[in-house]
């Protein structure tokens, strides 16, 4: 199997090229950059460019890139950025596989659980409606990108991805930092819902769906058990034998982060279920936090 994908020089995208090459399968990086090695195809969504032939025969396009959403503070300028690089490269994306002779089996296309915005603690599942705020209409507009392709009858998959467990990157070695000093604690009433995935289920999922022809849409990719800020607080603390009383109050992160972003990012409640994923018989390796936690602090294996 011949596999595309966007963003692998990234956490997820590099783990998942390293599956799928483990596992005998070619795998062809999406640049930006000129390059004259063989397992590379030019791209320039920014300026709508793309190299379409060695697109061609391709048995699965999984598209990764995106600017970081919580890299710097949403000022006007940073979340246009941010916008563009989802729905820019989508659309280029989707528009390009739809005009292929030989297309893609499927499309892959990541997405994430803030499309439904604020839940409380109501359960979401694929089937829930769009909630509000930026990053909910990011998503959505992110998602409908993906058109031109599913129009065309290529198994379109957007996947909602939940927070990624794992001590390479995204937010979990920051707070391990913090925690290891002592200073770890709940964000605000700790009562918002977090929905979670270790990153060998999200790297087994994407496997999983690129093989899976009965899956397509929205597919959410988070642990059947998601957890409050504050029991997350209390299993991280246990685990590396640190205390968890203080409290983050809101106007600190609003101080840093801006408000937005902070809320968004930060105190936002999201308690979503993994339905799709259940249904098809997907097979979460970490299910619970604990479990998923000590994996990640530990040496996480292949994934394959």
């Amino acid at each position: 199997m011949e596999v595309a994908i966007t963003g692998a020089s990234g956490l997820l995208g590099g783990a998942l090229a390293e599956s799928l090459r483990h596992d005998g399968h070619g795998v062809r990086r999406l640049v930006r950059s000129p390059s004259d090695e063989p397992d590379t195809i030019a791209w320039r969504p920014d300026e709508g460019s793309i190299d379409a032939r060695s697109l061609e025969g391709i048995d699965a396009v999984v598209h990764l890139a995106g600017v970081s959403v919580g890299e710097r503070r949403w000022s006007p300028d940073q979340k246009q950025a941010i916008r563009d690089s989802r729905i820019k490269g989508t659309t280029l994306l989707a528009e390009t596989l739809a005009r292929l002779e030989r297309p893609p089996k499927v499309f892959l296309s990541a997405s994430g659980t803030h499309f439904y915005g604020d839940t409380g603690d109501t359960p979401m599942t694929e089937t829930s409606p769009t909630g509000g705020g930026f990053l909910a209409e990011l998503v959505r507009d992110w998602e409908a990108a993906t058109g031109p392709a599913a129009d065309a009858g290529i198994r379109t998959v957007c996947f909602r991805s939940g927070v990624v467990l794992t001590r390479r990157g995204g937010s979990l070695p920051r707070l391990l930092t913090v925690f290891r000093w002592g200073l770890g604690g709940r964000m605000g009433s700790g009562r918002q819902w977090m929905s979670w995935i270790s990153l060998a289920d999200e790297i087994a999922a994407l496997r999983f769906l690129i093989d899976d022809d009965t899956l397509s849409g929205p597919v959410n990719l988070v642990s059947p058990q998601p957890v409050t800020n504050a029991a997350f607080t209390r299993v991280l603390a246990r685990i590396v034998h640190r205390p968890s009383f203080l409290v983050v109050p809101r106007f600190g992160p609003r101080l840093v982060l801006g408000r937005e972003l902070a809320d968004e990012i930060l105190f936002m409640s999201q308690r979503v279920e993994p339905a799709a994923l259940k249904g098809a018989g997907f097979h979460f390796r970490h299910p619970d936090l604990d479990g998923a936690l000590r994996a990640a602090l530990d040496k996480e294996p292949h994934d394959g």
